[in-house]
């Protein structure tokens, strides 16, 4: 049994708890972040804790670094990733480790509050990100125009609703373009499961998913393991990874899985966009004959407007610029759906 009191109120609560510590994994090369995601289950009376310690260039092993403590729901703790954790080796950035000097091997622990805790899978992107203010544009892949049957899902059309979670439905970029994909999949929540969501709701779907994907201490939706993980409740495959151009991307798109990325942009440096922003997720859908990029963006006012089409340079420009994600990317698909062909970057 081990005690826990949460940070966000409460009295101090007692689990009963099974640990899992990986052995040390080799990255193959000098990382400067890492970003664990994981699915599994934390159903009521139960929740998961991630930590991660990392063995530096000079050999040396680093503490163990908490990289969040995430339930299904939030009758038994706040979600919750952890600040405040910075030292000579790293900090961890909401849901990143960043490291103070580059990395060559990490080890991760798992543990699982409550006895219907379970993990089904755990990944971890070790990434050293190139610096470049911008970024060139790849050769588009070769084939037919292509556009996957994604359905489209406007976040601002839930503006106002439930600002107790990241301020509301206009900054729930990230709640709806998971609910697209998970729409696209045939999963998500059930009927019973919205009957918290106001009557006349243009998508119960994405309220839900804004719930239970909200960080409290980061204080928004748009924490990427905990993505993967809400995911992961509807039987789903996912992981956090970086692509390194839209070559890549379209591989997974012709392979018939959608990809959520993410990015920023003056409005300029993304014709068609119609605004700015300091980061914003979209779910690639397809692409043009020509290769420009087909997307649904949830900053469109209506679901009829969601899907846009990108001129190839400009997305990927502001997608992997070192000032933007540099490449990252969400990968949900169910376990039967296999992944296209790599050269070893997923």
């Amino acid at each position: 049994m081990t005690g826990y009191l949460d940070p966000f109120g409460g009295e101090t609560t007692t689990w009963p708890y099974t640990r899992w510590t990986s052995g040390e994994r080799e990255i193959g090369f000098a990382a400067t972040e890492l970003v664990p995601s994981w699915t599994g289950d934390a159903p009521k009376g139960a929740w998961l804790r991630i930590e991660l310690r990392a063995r530096t260039t000079g050999g040396a092993l680093t503490k163990w670094y908490d990289m969040g403590r995430w339930a299904e729901g939030g009758g038994d703790i706040h979600r919750t990733s952890l600040p405040g954790q910075g030292d000579g080796d790293g900090d961890v950035v909401v849901d990143t480790f960043v490291a103070a000097r580059p990395v060559t091997a990490y080890t991760l622990r798992i543990t699982l509050h409550g006895e219907d805790a379970a993990v089904r899978s755990v990944a971890v992107m070790a990434s050293a990100v190139p610096t470049r203010a911008s970024a060139p544009a790849s050769p588009p892949g070769a084939g037919p125009e292509v556009d996957l049957e994604v359905p489209p899902r406007s976040q601002m059309t839930h503006t106002g609703h439930h600002p107790e979670w990241g301020g509301g439905g206009a900054s729930w970029c990230s709640p709806a373009s998971m609910t697209m994909v998970l729409q696209y999949w045939g999963r998500g929540p059930v009927p019973e499961d919205l009957a918290f969501v106001d009557a006349g709701d243009p998508c119960p779907a994405v309220d839900h998913a804004a719930r239970d994907m909200y960080d409290h201490s980061y204080q928004g939706t748009g924490n990427w393991p905990f993505g993967v993980a809400y995911a992961g409740r509807y039987g789903l495959s996912g992981f956090v990874t970086r692509l390194r151009s839209l070559t890549e991307v379209e591989r997974f798109i012709r392979a018939g899985i959608p990809v959520i990325t993410s990015q920023s942009f003056k409005e300029h440096e993304l014709p068609g966009s119609g605004y700015s922003t300091s980061g914003h997720l979209m779910v690639v859908t397809g692409f043009t004959a020509s290769g420009d990029v087909i997307a649904n963006d949830p900053a469109a006012p209506s679901d009829e407007t969601v899907k846009r089409t990108y001129p190839r340079a400009a997305f990927e420009n502001v997608w992997l610029r070192t000032t933007s994600s540099g490449g990252i990317v969400h990968v949900i698909h169910p376990p039967g759906i296999p992944l296209p062909p790599s050269e070893g970057n997923w």
